[in-house]
């Protein structure tokens, strides 16, 4: 990537994980409901006798890409499914109730993403922490109604439990490549996972969001997002003794 050469535990390198999020979103994506390819002159999509549940779900995530999660009341949501204002409120308590779902779904398909990637520390942890890092920046930018919903939205996690225990799936994907990294070193020298998660969660979600989101929101950067993150996850391996300085070369 960009030129650097793949380290073994010498330095990170995101890995390859293309193709990462087909079988998770469709799992996820088949329960949406079909869409009339129609589409009215402000931007409405009626459903076919569908699942409503779903329908206000995906006009959710529209209405989210096209404005931002704070951009759009729970009646635009419902004008946009094509049906009454009153409608929502047979599913969704409120607004909030509506966002509070998708961000649950998206947290459900960023547990797919990262376990996919993880996937139990193969072919080897240092290579699978690195495909762990190069998921969380596809999530961000592949799903950016989602990424916003569930970070961006200002829901409190317990306004739905299950909201909380999909976050806490997801989050529990790093914390434990965190454990197999520590695991490497001896007992005396190794350093707590939950901080190792915590720090590595934030350097992440801070790249994602500032530099690889997929929306109108990303900075420019004179690198990829995938090798700035690299960068800083080698520094600070290095500087917890995760991974050897490099020797300087003989003679």
């Amino acid at each position: 990537m960009g030129g650097h050469s793949r380290l073994r535990p010498s330095g990170i390198v995101l890995g390859d994980v293309r193709g990462l999020f087909d079988t998770p979103q469709a799992d996820v994506k088949a329960l949406y409901m079909s869409w009339s390819r129609q589409t009215d002159a402000d931007g409405r999509r009626g459903y076919h006798h569908g699942n409503l549940r779903e329908a206000l779900v995906r006009a959710a995530l529209e209405l989210i890409a096209q404005k931002g999660p704070a951009g759009f009341t729970f009646a635009d949501a419902a004008r946009w499914a094509g049906v009454s204002p009153a409608a929502p409120y047979r599913h969704f308590r409120d607004r909030d109730a509506l966002l509070a779902d998708v961000a649950r779904r998206g947290f459900e398909l960023f547990e797919a993403a990262l376990s996919h990637a993880w996937d139990n520390g193969r072919p080897e942890p240092y290579r699978a922490f690195e495909n762990v890092g190069r998921a969380y920046l596809a999530f961000a930018r592949n799903e950016p109604a989602h990424y916003s919903a569930m970070f961006e939205a200002g829901i409190p996690l317990d306004v739905d439990p299950g909201l909380r225990e999909a976050a806490n799936r997801a989050f529990e994907v790093l914390r434990r490549a965190s454990e197999a990294l520590a695991a490497l070193v001896p007992p005396e020298k190794r350093p707590p996972a939950l901080m190792m998660s915590l720090h590595v969660w934030a350097l992440s979600h801070g790249i994602a969001s500032l530099f690889a989101r997929g929306d109108a929101g990303r900075r420019s950067l004179p690198m990829a997002p995938e090798e700035l993150l690299e960068a800083g996850v080698l520094v600070y391996l290095r500087g917890l003794g995760l991974i050897a300085e490099p020797q300087p070369p003989a003679g």
